[in-house]
């Protein structure tokens, strides 16, 4: 390799994917790069811009109908363009490692989670099995996994969401690589788990000379990690540099938007003078219309372990025409705590009511198909909730005909109005899930809660699997439709960007216990505990937060994915 050569070279690379009876899709279009040993290189952009192509093209690893139609790529002064899979597979998890995004596709649900992050060491015959095990157990202790050597012989559906992430990251770091391509390897994580990982990425720079390609729709993130960013879009490079130039001189639209919508700048009180208005349209007599009592939920673990407990002695109240955020870390008990409010889980102890109504899990008879009217759940990930091989149309329908809605041209017109209310075209009521892009399947899914009627909509982690630009349309969705219909959410997000602006009141969820709540001005801006001053302080751009705010002080800013202040006094 010449000297001061990039690790990563990529000049004027083009590709395209083919489909059958179609003419061939351009993905990318001149692209180049350098990624120096010892940097960070971000590439930024929308799902469908052509970032994840460019990794795949790196590790070698681009689907079959895809190829290369020009340039080159070149690591370490090797051409890695046109090589044999025989010969990439030896370059392949060795010198380059590859965190992908989605956890449960990159883990093999038959085997435990330990074997899997050691098998890039054993596929290149490094180290002896011990040795391996002792490596990976290391690893999983360096990307914050509590108890790694219990958790060796677990398997994925054991772990949480991001637990399963976590073992993908040490695995790709397993074999010490030189590159490292990370494919939005935060996205589903904690704010503080996404600050623990991204800390361990940048003091492998530094410590290692490696080299990382960061892919993220997250600018925010990029802007405090990277060292050089690529905006990317429609497979074109529209805006590249040293981050600090891009964040300071954008110098194109798509550039500018991205870095309003992005978690950059979060950090306290202008979070919430955005909902100030629409806080006033909503009585301080409102009805209360979820009740939780000392609700609390154990399990018990079939390896004879302790029982877990998911939530304990959980109490609250939510009004009409408002939204309780309830924040924490992954296996804090959030999922748990809704899904007893949904009557989907049994809680052991407490009491839940919706309108005055007992929830009481998979209870048959007089009332409750009411209530299950009545609570509609919306899902993080629209393309796993929703059924791939039924049309938007009948997606929308079954709801309606589960809760005997009228007559076919009745529940036809319930169709059109719900396609109507999301900013759905009406064509696409005869399109698959498959054939829309990621912000329109939540939308369809939303559009689904909606189509019972339902007095409350429960939504869990309904943006964060989806880009920032996207995440800004469907939270102004779900305001327009609160507005509209006077609907009441209980919103869980590990996202204090969106919390800070969806929420009035705010719950803080720890190890299954409420740890803080109240008012969401009041929990972002005047944190009482040090756990919720650490999730603040754990947003990318933002500063810890001090004791709470005082006469004269002046709270960090809270810009949440909307790019603009917010404040819910209720």
């Amino acid at each position: 390799m010449e000297e001061d050569a990039p690790l990563l070279r990529l000049r004027d690379v083009s590709a395209e994917f083919t489909v059958p009876g179609r003419a061939a899709v351009p993905v990318l279009d001149g692209v180049s790069l350098d990624v120096a040993a010892g940097s960070i290189r971000a590439v930024v952009g929308e799902s469908g811009s052509g970032k994840s192509t460019l990794g795949r093209i790196v590790t070698g690893t681009l689907a079959e109908n895809g190829r290369v139609t020009a340039g080159e790529v070149v690591l370490g002064g090797r051409t890695l363009t046109g090589l044999s899979e025989r010969r990439y597979r030896a370059v392949r998890g060795k010198e380059i490692g590859y965190i992908p995004q989605d956890a449960l596709l990159g883990l093999n649900p038959l085997l435990p989670v330990g074997v899997q992050a050691g098998e890039p060491l054993r596929a290149h015959g490094l180290g002896s099995r011990t040795e391996r095990r002792e490596r990976v157990i290391d690893l999983f202790a360096k990307v914050g996994l509590r108890d790694p050597a219990r958790l060796y012989g677990r398997y994925p559906h054991e772990l949480s969401g991001g637990m399963c992430q976590r073992v993908l990251i040490a695995a790709a770091m397993s074999t010490r690589p030189r590159l490292l391509i990370a494919d939005e390897p935060t996205t589903a994580l904690d704010v503080t788990v996404q600050r623990t990982i991204l800390d361990l990425l940048s003091s492998l720079v530094e410590s290692d000379g490696l080299g990382i390609l960061l892919i993220t729709h997250d600018l925010g993130v990029a802007a405090e990690r990277a060292d050089d960013i690529a905006v990317v879009k429609d497979g074109r490079i529209v805006r590249g540099g040293r981050t600090d130039e891009v964040v300071a001189d954008p110098a194109d639209a798509y550039t500018e938007d991205l870095l309003r919508s992005s978690s950059l700048g979060f950090s306290g009180r202008q979070a919430a003078t955005a909902r100030l208005e629409y806080a006033r349209t909503v009585p301080a007599d409102s009805p209360v219309v979820v009740e939780a009592e000392g609700v609390g939920r154990t399990f018990t673990s079939r390896r004879g372990a302790e029982p877990v407990t998911a939530v304990a002695d959980a109490s609250f109240r939510v009004r009409r025409g408002t939204t309780l955020g309830i924040v924490g870390e992954s296996g804090s008990g959030k999922t748990t705590l809704v899904r007893i409010l949904a009557g989907l889980t049994p809680a052991d102890t407490g009491t839940v009511a919706i309108d005055g109504e007992p929830v009481v899990h998979h209870r048959r008879g007089t009332g409750q198909a009411g209530l299950y009217r009545k609570v509609q759940m919306v899902y993080q990930d629209p393309f796993a909730s929703l059924n791939p091989r039924s049309t938007v149309r009948a997606i929308l329908d079954e709801p309606l005909r589960g809760h005997k809605y009228g007559t076919a041209q009745e529940r036809a017109r319930r169709i059109t109005e719900l396609l109507e209310v999301t900013g759905l075209p009406a064509e696409l009521a005869d399109r698959y899930t498959a054939e829309l892009s990621g912000g329109q399947r939540q939308r369809v899914a939303i559009a689904r809660a909606l189509a019972p009627r339902p007095d409350v909509v429960v939504l869990d982690e309904p943006v964060s699997a989806l880009d920032v630009t996207v995440q800004r349309q469907i939270i102004g969705l779900l305001d327009s439709l609160q507005r509209e219909l006077g609907l009441t959410y209980v919103f869980i997000s590990h996202d204090l960007g969106v919390i800070a602006e969806v929420s009035d009141e705010i719950v803080v969820l720890q190890h299954g216990h409420i740890v803080e709540r109240g008012p969401a001005l009041g929990v972002l801006t005047e944190p009482r505990t040090d756990y919720v001053k650490e999730l603040l302080a754990s947003i990318p751009g933002a500063a810890a937060p001090g004791p709470a705010a005082g006469a004269g002080s002046d709270p960090a800013v809270l810009v949440g994915p909307g790019g603009s202040a917010t404040e819910r006094n209720t």
